[in-house]
Parts: structure tokens; C-alpha cells; sequence
């Protein structure tokens, strides 16, 4: 897992944060200094935040959870969709849909919806309906599409969320604070880091910033699926070996019972010539 270096970060812009006006005071202790009235992020911090951040996501997809990866912002949207699709994770960046994690039920609905409207256009349900009828339904689909495709695989609610800008997606961060979901998010000098489990201090408005950022975490994760693979391969593996190897324990106990039998037998005789032998004597 390669973090990047301080050079890639400043390449990256990663230090600009935002005018000094607009500053959040919470975010003091990772604001290097202040110039030109724009405050600059020690990227210090971002290099250690960020690989701690990269660290906890592995295992959380080593361990076979999901991330659901949030980011509505213009020059957020591309990047996040192409970084959560090559490591096959869910991802909003359409509108976030109030009570997405709140009310998740609600939501499996729309997604299932979905589906039934997929299933009528292959079972011919389509062919006895109006032409004004399928026109409805085929708008309908394409709207839950784009609002809800991209996490139609998400059965249960993710394990993490990773956010880029906590001060435009707020509702996304609190529905997740309220279900103790964990929280991981790209955080610039406006924000309020409070409530953010694994702050990445940086630069959440450019394009090149937020692109390190995923980069350094998506590999992060998937070398985590790929050792969960490697694993599940050696598990199988193992398992099978075991079955092959499984009789022949079952030959060495009755090997060894019947020894212990042979021993045991003669044991008693010489217990009973010595009981007769008594009794002899006795008479």
C-alpha cells in the first residue's frame, strides 16, 4: 500500500484551504499557516491521517463489508463513481436521498421497484399495456436509475462511509452519526471535523486532490479484497485436505482399540488363578 509522499500531495494542491474568513475554528490543529488571507494545511497531517484512514478502510473491506462512497459536488462525481466501480462498492453522487440510512427499508423498496419494472420488460408485461402507460413506467425506471443504481447491490446498510466535503453532504454524515456508523472524510478549513471519525485533512475542492485521496484509499481496499481472496482460496484449500485426510484417524482408533483389547484380556486371567488359587487354600 503506497502512501504518497509530501511532494505528491503538494503537487496535488492538497494544502490550499479555504479564505481565512471562512475558516472553521475546529480545524486549527491541522492549518500549517495562514497566507494571502487563505489558510494552508499542514500536509504533515494529511500524509499520517490519510494513511491511518487507508489502513482502517483495508480491513473493513479485507473483512468483506461494504463502503459506501458519497460525493455530490461537481468535481467529485467522476472520480468517485470511477473509484467505487473498480473496487465493485456502492456510491451516491446524485442528490443524497433524505433518510437513505435512517430509513434503509424504504429504500430497498425503490431499488426493488426497480427490479419488478426490469422483470415486466422481459416478461411481455410491457407488450399489454397502454402506449402512454409504458411511457410512465420507463421514466420511472430511468429516475430511480440514476438516484438509486448506483446502490442497487447494497442489501444492508455499510459497514463506513467515506465523504468528500462533510459541510455540503451534512445529512449524509448525521444519518450516519445516528446509526454509529463510521465516518471517513476528505475535511478543508470550512468544515467542522467534530463529528468525523477519521478526518483526511485536505483540499476538498480540486479535482487533483480529491483523485490522490480515492487513488491512495481504493488501493488501500482493494489489496484488502485481495487478501480476502488469497484467504478464502487457502481456507478452501485446507478444508479440502481435510476431507481427503479425514478416514484414516478413523482406522488408527480401531487400530488401537483392538491392541488396547489384546492387552487388556490376558490382564484378568492371572487375576482369576489368583482368586482360585485363594480359594484353594481357603478350603
Amino acid at each position: 500500500m503506497a502512501n504518497p509522499t509530501f511532494d505528491q500531495l503538494l503537487e496535488a494542491g492538497c494544502h490550499f484551504g479555504h479564505l481565512k474568513r471562512k475558516w472553521n475554528p475546529a480545524m486549527a490543529p491541522y492549518i500549517f499557516m495562514e497566507r494571502n488571507g487563505i489558510h494552508i494545511i499542514d500536509l504533515y497531517k494529511t500524509a499520517a491521517k490519510l494513511e491511518d484512514a487507508a489502513a482502517a478502510l483495508k480491513n473493513i473491506a479485507k473483512s468483506g463489508k461494504k463502503v459506501l462512497f458519497v460525493a455530490t459536488k461537481k468535481q467529485a462525481k467522476q472520480v468517485i463513481a470511477d473509484k467505487a466501480q473498480a473496487i465493485n462498492m456502492p456510491y451516491v453522487i446524485e442528490r443524497w436521498p433524505g433518510g437513505m440510512l435512517t430509513n434503509f427499508p424504504t429504500i430497498r423498496k425503490a431499488v426493488k421497484k426497480m427490479t419488478s419494472i426490469d422483470k415486466m420488460s422481459k416478461d411481455g408485461t410491457f407488450d399489454n399495456l397502454s402506449k402512454r402507460e409504458r411511457l410512465q413506467i420507463t421514466r420511472q425506471r430511468a429516475k430511480l436509475e440514476k438516484n438509486l443504481g448506483s446502490i442497487a447491490d447494497l442489501n444492508r446498510l455499510p459497514s463506513a462511509l467515506f465523504v468528500v466535503d462533510v459541510l455540503k453532504e451534512h445529512i449524509a454524515v448525521a444519518e450516519a452519526n445516528r446509526l454509529g456508523i463510521p465516518v471517513f472524510a476528505i475535511v478543508d478549513t470550512n468544515s467542522d471535523p467534530e463529528n468525523i471519525d477519521f478526518v483526511i485533512p485536505a483540499n476538498d475542492d480540486a479535482s487533483k486532490s480529491i483523485e490522490l485521496i480515492l487513488d491512495t484509499v481504493v488501493n488501500a481496499m482493494a489489496e484488502g479484497l485481495e487478501e480476502r481472496k488469497v484467504e478464502k482460496i487457502d481456507a478452501e484449500a485446507a478444508g479440502e485436505n481435510d476431507e481427503n485426510a479425514a478416514p484414516a484417524p478413523k482406522r488408527e482408533r480401531r487400530r488401537v482399540r483392538r491392541s488396547e483389547a489384546t492387552v487388556e484380556a490376558p490382564a484378568e486371567e492371572p487375576v482369576k488363578a489368583e482368586e482360585a488359587s485363594e480359594e484353594a487354600a481357603a478350603e
